[in-house]
């Protein structure tokens, strides 16, 4: 008898665990692209978790919509032909809603709002000759500068950045506000002569969205409902003041 009851548990053990298993495998998961190298808005920290201000806005939608999100690292050169590609089912990265993205995949209600800096020597200007400019691989400011007609070199993230300013690489650099906060927080960068200026360009100085699966207009419009109500629920200032030093909108 004791060997049947022991017998009868173990079955429904196994037969419980796979419920569990299968209600798992069975909900809603989401793929999600997310940026490293880039902090405050999305690093890779020491424990392999992909946090920043990003990162932490995507698991607020997530969690306001109840489903379970994987976060996989991503490079901004990338990430808009990965998610045509159905790699992701949206991408937790600030990017710039151009024409030329619009006719590949949806984006999101605007998350924040996106500044483009100038970073140069004092006196020198966009578009000056000789002048070679570093700028985010697959970013709108590297796009702009190439329809300019400027000397370009790229970078992937602010590392790289740094490195081809310090070198002489780049004389100048084209990045948008919110990741130039890592950048203007490293000491060998403080070290340099240069300044930031803001860029008075129309279609610099626009809202950042996150970019959406372009098989997935419902998400689309999930997550946007998500954003409104971590607007109103405190969620999005609460992670505005963890990761940034000033207040987005």
């Amino acid at each position: 008898m004791v060997f049947a009851r022991k017998f009868v548990a173990l079955c429904l053990s196994f037969s419980l665990s796979g419920v569990a298993v299968t209600a798992n495998a069975a909900g809603p998961l989401l793929r999600v692209g997310v940026l490293v190298g880039a902090p405050p808005m999305s690093f890779q920290a020491a424990d392999g978790t992909l946090s920043g201000f990003s990162p932490a806005i995507a698991r607020a939608l997530c969690a306001e919509m109840a489903v379970e999100c994987e976060f996989h690292p991503a490079r901004l050169d990338f990430l808009i032909d990965e998610l045509v590609a159905d790699r992701f089912d949206f991408v937790a990265t600030g990017l710039l809603k151009t024409p030329e993205r619009s006719q590949k995949v949806l984006f999101s209600k605007p998350v924040y709002r996106s500044i483009t800096l100038w970073v140069a020597r004092p006196g020198v200007n966009p578009g000056h000759r000789g002048v070679r400019i570093s700028t985010f691989k697959g970013s709108a400011q590297e796009a702009y500068a190439r329809a300019k007609h400027w000397d370009t070199i790229a970078a992937q993230d602010i590392g790289q950045m740094l490195e081809q300013l310090k070198a002489g690489v780049a004389q100048a650099a084209i990045v948008p506000l919110m990741t130039s906060i890592g950048l203007r927080e490293n000491p060998e960068f403080a070290a340099l002569p240069l300044q930031s200026t803001v860029l008075q360009i129309p279609g610099l100085d626009v809202y950042a969205r996150f970019a959406v699966n372009p098989r997935r207009a419902g998400l689309q419009e999930e997550l946007d409902r998500a954003l409104d109500r971590i607007k109103r629920n405190g969620s999005y200032e609460r992670i505005n003041s963890e990761f940034l030093p000033f207040r987005v909108e």
